[in-house]
């Protein structure tokens, strides 16, 4: 089986084709968050280096976040459009399980975080078990406060791994024992590790339908914002 996958949840944007258990091909931009003018170009690109047409392609793999939420929304849309127009199915996989499961190998905890703005990250908690990602705490936005206490209850040595950790790693080596921290090859979503996931769902008939969406774990700031004005608005109106 063969499979395009993209990930764009993150300033990386990540393309990867995989046929079975072989890698054809990968192409990794991390310097950027331009997701609307590089994707298809990417795509595209390593279609044309690997000289196979979008038409041999048997499915897609997408990573549906959390992430940024304009990256998540190009990559889904992106993928959704390539999917209907070739009939091929397409299954979204978790960003954090991607992250995770470039490290599971670590046998203690293991920590994706991702950048949620001010002392916020998108995270989740795993343990391997015979390489099998087992989850403690699903995907969800916590303050690195509660992260460390939870992270601490469970008393065992952890990796992080994720775009997270270069903004918070001070503070994760201050307050949270035996840390550990995913090298710079494995810190990063990689569209070969998500497209890994999804394939084997892909094999098992497991896919998405046009009603999938990304994974918010939180409103974007501009509707926080527009809620809180119009709050403030309904406030007066009624004193």
């Amino acid at each position: 089986m063969l499979i395009l996958s993209v990930d764009s949840s993150s300033k990386c944007a990540t393309a990867a084709l995989l046929q079975d258990d072989l890698l054809l091909a990968e192409y990794t931009l991390n310097n950027k968050r331009e997701h609307s003018v590089l994707l298809m170009g990417i795509i595209e690109k390593l279609l044309d280096d690997s000289g196979i047409s979008i038409d041999d392609v048997d499915g897609f793999v997408v990573s549906k976040g959390p992430g940024s939420f304009t990256g998540l929304r190009i990559g889904m849309a992106t993928i959704k459009g390539l999917s209907f127009g070739s009939g091929k199915p397409y299954v979204s996989v978790s960003t954090l399980e991607g992250l995770a499961a470039s490290i599971s190998s670590f046998d203690g905890i293991i920590c994706p975080i991702m950048d949620a703005l001010r002392e916020n990250v998108y995270t989740a908690i795993y343990k391997s078990n015979n390489g099998k990602l087992e989850t403690i705490v699903d995907c969800t936005s916590m303050d690195l406060s509660e992260l460390k206490e939870k992270l601490n209850e469970l008393g065992e040595k952890v990796m992080f791994t994720g775009d997270g950790v270069s903004k918070h790693k001070d503070y994760l080596v201050e307050n949270i024992k035996d840390s550990y921290f995913a090298p710079i090859h494995l810190n990063t979503v990689r569209a070969s590790q998500i497209g890994e996931i999804g394939l084997n769902l892909l094999k098992n008939g497991i896919k998405d339908d046009d009603n999938s969406s990304p994974l918010y774990l939180k409103q974007p700031q501009a509707v926080r914002e527009l809620e809180k004005r119009l709050q403030m608005n309904n406030g007066e109106s009624n004193s």
